[in-house]
């Protein structure tokens, strides 16, 4: 069976002060023909992101990449390119995939304190092919916290809305030293 035509993702969602970056394998077909991050109308991560920091699928899509960014969050994916045959990250044929440069990307975000991965495929792409690169080089002080969250995925039916909410919520308030006064701040739904 032959593989699908070679695949690139998306330029990274980010400023330079973010402390927190969100990574995710490989854009799916409906991001791709958007070139928007998580354009799938099924896939939870902008309603996770709305509760955390107002980029609420309701918006554009360029106000939702902004809110991101003033919450201090960047997205991007560990992969730049790949064949893929169908949609879901079981299709990405990883041995000829080539990983996005997140070392130099990390060099230039300082202030990045933690990586969240969007499903298991971005861990472990990242365990393969970035962590070998970063232990060459020099030791990031202060460290960074490492995270795997279940795929926001539509795909993913073994998380309920609710709990795939309150995990990645959970997630973001300790990923970062978020300010409670700002109005980009994570929700808190024990104080709500």
């Amino acid at each position: 069976m032959a593989l699908a035509a070679l695949i690139h993702g998306l330029a990274p969602v980010a400023r330079s002060d973010a402390r927190v970056l969100v990574l995710g394998s490989m854009p799916g077909p409906a991001s791709l023909r958007a070139q928007q991050y998580y354009a799938h109308p099924q896939n939870q991560f902008w309603a996770i992101m709305g509760a955390a920091c107002g980029a609420s699928p309701t918006l554009a899509y360029a106000e939702r990449c902004a809110r991101l960014q003033a919450g201090g969050i960047a997205l991007w994916d560990v992969l730049r390119s790949c064949q893929r045959t169908g949609a879901a990250d079981a299709a990405i044929a990883l041995a000829d995939a080539e990983a996005n440069e997140l070392p130099r990307f990390l060099s230039r975000h300082a202030q990045l304190a933690s990586v969240l991965f969007n499903g298991a495929l971005a861990e472990r792409v990242w365990r393969l092919r970035i962590d070998p690169q970063l232990q060459a080089g020099p030791t990031r002080q202060p460290p960074l916290r490492l995270l795997r969250l279940p795929s926001t995925s539509a795909a993913n039916a073994g998380w309920s809305r609710s709990r795939r909410l309150a995990v990645w919520l959970a997630a973001l308030r300790d990923a970062a030293p978020w300010d409670a006064a700002s109005p980009a701040a994570v929700h808190n739904p024990s104080r709500a």
